[in-house]
């Protein structure tokens, strides 16, 4: 749970390094794969052969994915699947037959990686406007935040499920013959932890099944338990065509990701194809053979110490002791899901740095690290939290949001 600093002070760790270490740091059975698999075999392409290490890897990982994505890419980030991702759509809709289907939707305040593809998707203003026009024929639905009503919302908030209908309105602009696939994260982390309404989700699967549109979901935050569940389609009993995943999957030890879509859409792409290449993609480092050891190892430690439904249990106890902090100093808005927490401050205009970044600094001087995007706390810790640590960080941010100007 904790960090060592050159000085040696111990930081506890709030955020699971950046969404990522579930399982905590260190853990012995996945270094020790690691290192057994380097002596083994330190590298094999994945391109005209194979090693079994990967197939080892993805079947394990295909028995604990929800519904019938059992199809998997093998990719080294969340940015990679995110392109993957989009690319897998765009080729299913041509190999079916429907090539005018090219337009993509993301959702204002989404994130989706670093990618030309995921930017232009995403939705924040600054990871895009420095790049030119990006990815033509990308439309946005409206973000979720803010809705009156769901202030210090606990879990899901009651309103604005029916934002979900926006989707109508874009296929009203574009006609739902040019698009291909809507992509959203369950739960917008990176841009400050925003809960889905009660129903948005599933508002938004059946609009894409109205519309013969695919549902995209990025789950490189909320995968691997961070909602008590194993994925996020699962604790919302929301089925994509397609998933994303990575931190979690090798909890961090070793950069992967991957992509997980159904059946079908597999089937129609390899029916589809004239040569043994069902998808012309891919990435040298794809299924490396350390990633894939880290990845067993992390999937073993998850399943033998029961990690997400651990983090079900306790994430009642989190959602008190986040939520105790309303009546804190600059405090305007509080949100939870399993085990994530975000605090919005009110803003400081003017100041050289935002209220949040002074209250980071102050809370990794008592030795607990924070994550803050502009105004918002944003917190995640590793699955393996304690109560006593989880009142400590909350006690922490307390005095830092009292000391702050």
């Amino acid at each position: 749970m904790y960090y060592t600093t050159q000085d040696g002070r111990q930081v506890l760790d709030g955020t699971a390094g950046l969404w990522c270490v579930n399982a905590g740091h260190g853990r012995e059975r996945i270094v020790e794969a690691i290192q057994q698999q380097a002596a083994t075999l330190d590298y094999a392409p994945s391109f005209n052969m194979g090693h079994p290490i990967s197939f080892a890897f993805t079947q394990k990982l295909a028995g604990i994915l929800p519904f019938d994505l059992k199809k998997i890419f093998l990719t080294n980030s969340g940015s990679e699947s995110a392109d993957t991702a989009l690319k897998i759509a765009l080729a299913y809709q041509r190999a079916r037959g429907h090539a005018t289907k090219t337009r993509l939707i993301g959702r204002e305040r989404g994130y989706h990686g670093t990618g030309f593809g995921g930017i232009s998707v995403g939705g924040i203003v600054r990871n895009r406007m420095n790049f030119g026009s990006l990815l033509t024929g990308v439309d946005h639905l409206p973000h979720t935040h803010g809705v009156a009503g769901n202030a210090f919302a606990k879990d899901e908030p009651e309103f604005g499920a029916d934002l979900a209908d926006n989707l109508e309105r874009i296929v009203a602009l574009h006609d739902a013959s040019t698009i291909a696939a809507v992509i959203v994260e369950p739960v917008a982390g990176s841009t400050g932890v925003l809960i889905p309404p009660k129903g948005y989700l599933k508002r938004l699967r059946a609009l894409c099944d109205k519309h013969d549109i695919l549902l995209i979901f990025d789950e490189v935050i909320t995968g691997f338990g961070r909602l008590g569940a194993g994925f996020a389609a699962e604790y919302f009993d929301v089925r994509p065509d397609i998933l994303t995943m990575a931190k979690g999957i090798t909890n961090a030890a070793v950069p992967m990701g991957a992509v997980a879509c159904s059946n079908r859409i597999y089937d129609t792409l390899l029916a589809a194809s004239d040569t043994p290449i069902e998808l012309f993609h891919g990435y040298t480092y794809s299924g490396h053979p350390l990633a894939c050891a880290a990845g067993l190892a992390t999937l073993e430690v998850y399943a033998e110490e029961h990690l997400f439904q651990r983090a079900a249990d306790i994430s009642g106890y989190w959602r008190d002791a986040v939520h105790s902090l309303a009546d804190a100093k600059h405090v305007i808005d509080i949100r939870n899901l399993g085990l994530i927490g975000g605090i919005e401050l009110e803003p400081r205009p003017g100041a050289a740095t935002s209220r949040a970044l002074e209250v980071f600094d102050r809370c990794f001087d008592k030795g607990v690290m924070i994550r803050v995007t502009a105004d918002i706390i944003a917190l995640s810790p590793p699955l393996i939290i304690e109560t006593a640590e989880i009142d400590r960080i909350v006690e922490t941010i307390r005095e830092a949001l009292t000391e702050t100007a």
